[in-house]
């Protein structure tokens, strides 16, 4: 996995301060929204494009900046995210999880505008996607220009995966 070159240069960032952008996003949506403390993993030993029983919510980027931020975690840690966000407990994939992936992609895809944006008027954020199924495969996370960061908590591990490139 690797930073778009154009990225690269017009945010002067490498690689691994884009990831540590990732990381702080991720690390504060999940204390503030879903209190749950996170150790990451990065960088990613093997890249990841199938996913088991899971769930991906995903948020597009498009302007200055085109792009898409993604969530990817198991149905059963999914469960316990909405859980937490709405203080009851959640037995099944449904509604409520999808909506709960969706904000936290949402809320990630926000701080991810944060930085590359200017004044926040050239990136738009498309609305949340999601994605369940027993067995799927996420084509752009397997893409040279993707930076993905691996998530753990309490035995449970997650993906959040940042693909952006750069008109010229």
């Amino acid at each position: 996995m690797s930073l778009n070159a154009a990225v690269a240069h017009a945010g002067h960032l490498d690689e691994k301060e884009l990831a540590q952008h990732v990381i702080n996003a991720t690390k504060e949506v999940f204390s503030t929204l879903v209190m749950i403390e996170l150790h990451d993993d990065f960088p990613l030993r093997e890249p990841v494009t199938k996913f088991h029983c899971s769930i991906t919510g995903m948020v597009g980027l498009a302007g200055t900046y085109t792009g898409i931020i993604s969530i990817h975690c198991p149905q059963e840690f999914a469960k316990k995210i909405t859980s937490n966000m709405l203080g009851m407990p959640v037995a099944d994939v449904g509604a409520d999880v999808n909506d709960a992936l969706g904000e936290i992609a949402n809320m990630l895809g926000g701080y991810i505008k944060m930085v590359f944006s200017k004044g926040g008027l050239d990136i738009n954020l498309s609305i949340p996607t999601v994605i369940a199924g027993e067995e799927y495969t996420v084509n752009a996370m397997s893409d040279s220009d993707c930076v993905i960061i691996p998530f753990e908590t309490e035995g449970d591990r997650f993906l959040v995966g940042l693909k952006i490139s750069k008109d010229k």
